[in-house]
């Protein structure tokens, strides 16, 4: 039986990664986590194949030449991201996928998937709150925190493209909240 999925998309430091890892744990939406490809540096702490497939540029542009990719985005200068087709389908065929993507890699999905996808927008309370969670991560300097955050102003005018936007202000209103509505996609309808 083929599964559906859910996109989740928001701007870096929205509470998007917790928010995946909450609903993976609900064993009554049987996902899986479909893991990107990026080109990347790998950060203290994660696991190739777990975190993403972190593959050199000229794995990621051969990948790109040999339409092994759902989609891929050059997000910044050298760094790419994407959804191998190799992923999507050794997992879609017993379970339920969950992307954690940006904003032109979660229309991407949309347009592949059509309506076996439900795609989320994760949104912030503001802009300087979504500022001063990125600087109190501590994993970017600020040259990094003003390009992301300039990129989440962009993410943010595209939230009305979703089929639906969650603001995260409250992490555990937020939880209760997308189990909810990914529960009546994937159970109740």
């Amino acid at each position: 039986m083929l599964g559906k999925v859910i996109i989740l998309c928001a701007p870096s430091g929205s509470g998007k990664t917790t928010l995946a890892k909450h609903l993976l744990y609900n064993e009554l939406f049987n996902l899986k986590f479909s893991v990107s490809s990026t080109t990347r540096k790998k950060r203290e702490g994660e696991i190739d194949g777990k975190d993403y497939h972190f593959l050199s540029l000229n794995e990621f542009k051969n990948k790109i030449e040999n339409d092994e990719f759902v989609e891929y985005e050059q997000v910044y200068e050298d760094t790419f991201y994407g959804t191998l087709k190799s992923e999507v389908n050794s997992l879609i065929e017993n379970n339920n996928i969950i992307f954690d993507v940006d904003v032109v890699g979660a229309e991407s999905l949309k347009n592949y998937f059509g309506d076996k996808s439900l795609s989320v927008f994760i949104a912030p309370p503001s802009i300087e709150e979504l500022e001063n969670r990125l600087i109190s991560r501590g994993k970017n300097n600020k040259e990094e925190i003003n390009e992301r955050i300039n990129k989440a102003k962009v993410e943010m005018n595209r939230k009305d493209s979703f089929d639906t936007v969650l603001v995260n202000d409250e992490l555990n209103k937020a939880k209760n909240n997308l189990s909810r509505i990914v529960s009546d996609f994937l159970i109740n309808e």
